[in-house]
């Protein structure tokens, strides 16, 4: 008898996609939601991967331009209104505001450096939130995923009971599919998570470092401006 039931139990297709297609529709719905959400995880995690290495080599490129002892107003013509780099955005915002401060007789509208200031500011904003764009999905992913799994199987393991109550039969044969059906809702959840929650925290720690450079940049062409204000 234990032979036939281990016979019959090799016979079973426990591949990947035998499970899925075996699994209840609960089952398979949670399923395809856990890899829907990895795969949407991992389009952020290569993007901003991408996005970060490339602002990280502007931002060099560009301090080296902006202490190389050229003119402010020669560089700000050169990077434009409207660059395509994070940091030039911000050096354009202050430049700009620092052009409107100035009357036409060539005097300074008071208030000059707080406005420059705030103008930098909400430059730097909108970078952050562009930089961080993304992040709230990874997070939610790592710290929902598992549970989500963890619901598959529940509803699996559950299934796999009433099977086996009504069969009346708890032959390894019976017990295994439904088993491994509802095991591999976890498996996914955590496939989707583990990911997400590593790269949630690189990725932040990335782009606070770029946000805290385009502050220390702007605090220090603020200074530079202040200087030229009280001259």
């Amino acid at each position: 008898m234990e032979t036939e039931t281990l016979a019959l139990a090799q016979e079973i297709d426990f591949s990947m996609w035998a499970l899925f297609a075996r699994a209840t529709l609960t089952v398979k719905l949670v399923m395809l939601a856990l890899v829907i959400a990895s795969i949407w995880s991992w389009s952020i995690i290569v993007q901003k991967l991408i996005a970060y290495r490339a602002a990280r080599r502007q931002a060099e490129r560009f301090d080296a331009a902006f202490w190389s002892g050229e003119p402010l107003d020669e560089l700000f013509e050169q990077t434009g209104m409207e660059p395509s780099g994070r940091d030039e955005r911000v050096f354009a915002a202050g430049m700009m505001e620092w052009r409107r401060s100035h009357r036409d007789d060539g005097g300074l509208i008071a208030g000059a450096q707080a406005r420059i200031d705030r103008s930098m500011d909400v430059a730097i904003q909108k970078e952050a939130e562009d930089l961080q764009k993304g992040l709230p999905v990874l997070a939610t992913v790592g710290s929902t995923a598992p549970f989500v799994g963890l619901f598959g199987t529940v509803w699996g393991i559950m299934h796999a009971f009433i099977e086996i109550a009504q069969q009346q039969n708890t032959n390894l044969a019976v017990v295994a599919p439904g088993i491994a059906e509802a095991l591999l809702a976890t498996g996914l959840g955590l496939l989707a998570a583990i990911p997400a929650v590593i790269f949630y925290n690189k990725l932040s720690a990335d782009s606070d470092r770029l946000i805290s450079g385009y502050e220390a940049f702007a605090d220090e062409f603020s200074t530079i401006l202040s200087r030229q204000l009280d001259s």
